[in-house]
């Protein structure tokens, strides 16, 4: 049953990446953004990368039926969604915050250093993490300055994001329960959040680098 759901919540990752990312180009299209343009590979790559994760749970099912997917197959859809990552949280023009402060530095190092030895895929998923609380904690400091709406949803949507990715990596020290079903429930929550101020770009032809309402 857990096999199947986390097969249903990949696809839907998958659909939801994608409509974003074609959403992010239209609006690149008509507003010649250099940020939305980044956004549109940053969505398309962690769509990519739920269809690898996804495509190797059927490939499971229907062929090699061993129960799980083929940890390869994982570490490659994690390190594609990882690169969209680093484009979303480089995405927005806004002072430097993270790198001044020893403090949030350290908090991102921190699962790196516990976890790179175990296996290629938690570091990946250690970068995935560093990458969504800079994003979010960047937009923050927009969010404050600016009081755009748009950055507050960006913000909530990086933080679920790098929730989703920690409870990922903490399934794997639980193992055959919900945790890692409830992490991509998570992170298509984190996306929507995302879609919401890149839906608007289109339609009023106003730049999300400034997340103006």
């Amino acid at each position: 049953m857990v096999f199947l759901l986390e097969n249903i919540l990949n696809l839907i990752g998958f659909a939801v990446g994608l409509v974003i990312g074609i959403m992010s180009y239209i609006g690149f299209k008509n507003t010649g953004s250099p940020t939305l343009f980044r956004l549109a590979i940053a969505f398309f790559s962690i769509s990519v990368g739920f269809f690898v994760i996804w495509s190797g749970y059927m490939v499971d099912d229907f062929i090699l039926k061993t129960g799980q997917i083929q940890r390869w197959v994982q570490t490659l859809g994690i390190a594609i969604q990882t690169v969209g990552y680093f484009f979303i949280a480089f995405s927005h023009t806004i002072k430097s915050f993270f790198p001044k402060s020893r403090y949030f530095r350290s908090v991102g190092y921190v699962p790196l250093f516990l976890f790179s030895f175990i296996s290629i895929e938690h570091i990946i998923r250690s970068i995935s993490f560093i990458l969504l609380v800079y994003g979010a904690i960047e937009t923050v400091v927009s969010y404050i300055e600016g009081r755009k709406k748009g950055a507050l949803f960006v913000a909530f949507g990086l933080a679920l994001l790098a929730l989703g990715e920690f409870l990922a990596w903490y399934s794997f020290v639980f193992p055959e329960t919900i945790l890692y079903p409830a992490s991509i429930v998570v992170k298509i929550a984190g996306l929507l959040l995302l879609f919401v101020p890149v839906s608007k770009v289109p339609l009023t032809k106003i730049k999300f680098d400034k997340f103006e309402e």
